[in-house]
């Protein structure tokens, strides 16, 4: 008995020994050594978090990156495009007329303007600036009295050769009434008073302005006005060969 009890306390001698050399300082140290395995999980009561898992490798995934600006400036174009598309799709408002553009009662047409004397003085512009020849009834010359023969021969309309003669054709008319294609006639030599020139003519404006065209010793075949001092105060009659149911 007395020799089992040094055998017992080197025995536990030993193991004391072999307890202080399995003494780590830390959690790498003991993975060494074999006494501490490491778990992923551990209480959350020591405030650790879990670690996530490792996700299996596969294929690789296509990444896309955009641009917040882009996205933005993409709505907002898709926005501006969605109003235009609806502000077109609104039915059209009817204009409506106020009382400014309204058709005025009191509106007169312009006279009506025979077409058989439109087509007259029409040929007869095409004399414009042919020069003067008495006698002369053609491009290459020509009087007053001879313009107006040729032009309304050429709708088979005879008329006297001479203005003094032509003042007799159709019947007299006021100025005030002449209209396109009327003849004018004047006294423009005062030794012999009596007719001697003629005009035909060719527009009455909105203001009452008298155009017509006529043969002159200085300019030849021209287009003047009765607001001409010397025509008014040389004006004699006036006459109309063309009527509205000619």
């Amino acid at each position: 008995m007395k020799r089992l009890l040094p055998i017992s306390l080197l025995f536990l001698l030993m193991i004391s020994l072999s307890a202080s050399a399995q003494i780590v300082t830390s959690k790498k140290e003991a993975q060494k050594k074999g006494i501490y395995s490491y778990s992923e999980k551990e209480s959350t009561e020591t405030g650790v978090v879990t670690k996530p898992a490792k996700p299996a490798q596969g294929p690789a995934q296509p990444v896309v990156s955009s641009d917040s600006n882009d996205e933005v400036a993409s709505a907002n174009t898709e926005e501006q495009h969605d109003k235009i598309v609806a502000e077109k799709e609104k039915p059209k408002k009817k204009k409506r007329i106020v009382e400014s553009q309204r058709p005025d009662p009191d509106y007169i047409p312009a006279p009506y303007e025979n077409y058989l004397a439109a087509q007259i003085v029409n040929n007869a512009m095409e004399f414009e600036g042919v020069n003067y020849r008495s006698g002369g009834t053609s491009k290459e010359g020509m009087d007053c009295s001879g313009m107006v023969y040729t032009t309304f021969t050429i709708f088979d309309i005879t008329l006297p050769r001479s203005s003094h003669e032509m003042a007799k054709a159709g019947r007299r008319i006021e100025l005030s009434e002449v209209r396109k294609g009327d003849l004018l006639f004047f006294d423009n030599n005062p030794r012999r008073k009596r007719i001697n020139h003629v005009g035909l003519v060719t527009e009455v404006t909105e203001d009452g302005e008298i155009k017509f065209i006529h043969a002159t010793l200085q300019l030849g075949v021209v287009v003047s006005s009765m607001k001409e001092s010397y025509y008014d105060r040389t004006f004699v009659q006036a006459n109309r060969v063309i009527e509205d149911d000619f």
